[in-house]
This record gives structure tokens, sequence and C-alpha cells, in this order.
């Protein structure tokens, strides 16, 4: 069975994996873009009016495989939902993941040298995408009423042992929305 290649080649923020050419031509990048796993960014009361938000925020420069974005997302709404039910908060992922993760895959044992091109047409195939995240950025954000500001820390702590990093669980008052 296929598995998951080790994301410790990939988590740390290093460059962007792009292809760039003196000839705008060689620029593009076979292989299109990989099928992400997030299902919803949006889950909850979307349309609630609520006065507390409290938020995830990334503690280093890293890049975040869609898995674990995914994952964290199911692990804190299924605490919330259980919590608070449907309409009792409104859970949102402020990350995308657009940066596509790529391997060059070496063949080793008997008969190897036969297969391989080693490092000739080194570019890699495409292995999956992650979101690059930035030192102190917003990765989710939980909306919730002040009563259940607990409920909405505990379900980010949650979701922050999906990630590579640990996170940090700020609260902060929520700006009331203008009546239209």
């Amino acid at each position: 069975m296929a598995r998951l290649r080790k994301f410790v080649g990939y988590r740390d923020w290093e460059r962007p994996y792009t292809r760039t050419s003196k000839f705008n031509k060689k620029n593009y990048i076979r292989g299109g873009f990989p099928n992400i796993k997030i299902v919803k960014y949006e889950m909850g009361n979307v349309h609630g009016n609520f006065d507390t938000t409290v938020t995830l925020h990334s503690d280093r420069n890293l890049n975040i495989r869609h898995n674990a974005l995914e994952a964290a997302r199911m692990t804190s709404n299924k605490y919330l939902e259980s919590a608070l039910g449907r309409k009792g908060y409104h859970l949102k992922i402020r990350t995308y993941p657009f940066h596509v993760m790529r391997e060059n895959p070496l063949a080793s044992g008997a008969g190897a040298d036969r297969m391989s091109t080693g490092m000739k047409k080194s570019f890699g195939k495409i292995i999956g995408a992650a979101a690059r995240v930035k030192d102190g950025q917003i990765i989710m954000e939980v909306k919730v009423p002040k009563a259940h500001v607990k409920v909405a820390k505990q379900a980010l702590k949650r979701a922050s042992a999906k990630f590579p990093c640990t996170g940090k669980v700020r609260t902060n008052p929520t700006k009331p929305v203008a009546a239209q």
C-alpha cells in the first residue's frame, strides 16, 4: 500500500518550489494541481452574530499539508458541534494550500540503474499541496458567544495538535456587524 511521504522534508519554509526560466514558455509546469482534501472552509452558523473571536496563530514560518488542515477542521468542527450545536459557533479556515509539493522518486535496489534517470529531469512529480504560513498568521478562527470561549479554545487546541507546529490561541472581541 502506498503511504504518504514524511513531511519533515517539506515542513520548513525555504522557497516556493516553482520553475523559473529565461524563456517564459519554459516556466510552465506540466502535471496540473493536486486534488485538495479540504471539503469546506466555513462551518457552523455562518451568518450568526457572535461577540467573541478565538484565533489560532502559527508560531513560525512553515508549510502545512492539506491533509493536516482537513484533519484539524474535522476535529475542531466535531468538538464544537457536539458542545454547542450547529448554530452555536462559526468556524473558518483562513489559509489555502496553494503550494504544490513535488518529489523526485529515486529507485534503489537491484535493477534500479535501468529505471532511474538520477538527477536528469529531476523536477519531480506532484505529491500534494501545502499552505505556506507565516509566523503569527491566523490559521483558523472560531466565533462564539462570550460564555463559550473555553469550548472554542479547547477546539483550536485540538486542531493545533494536527499541525507540524504548536499554535498560539488568542481571544479578541468581535466587531459588531452594521445592519443593512
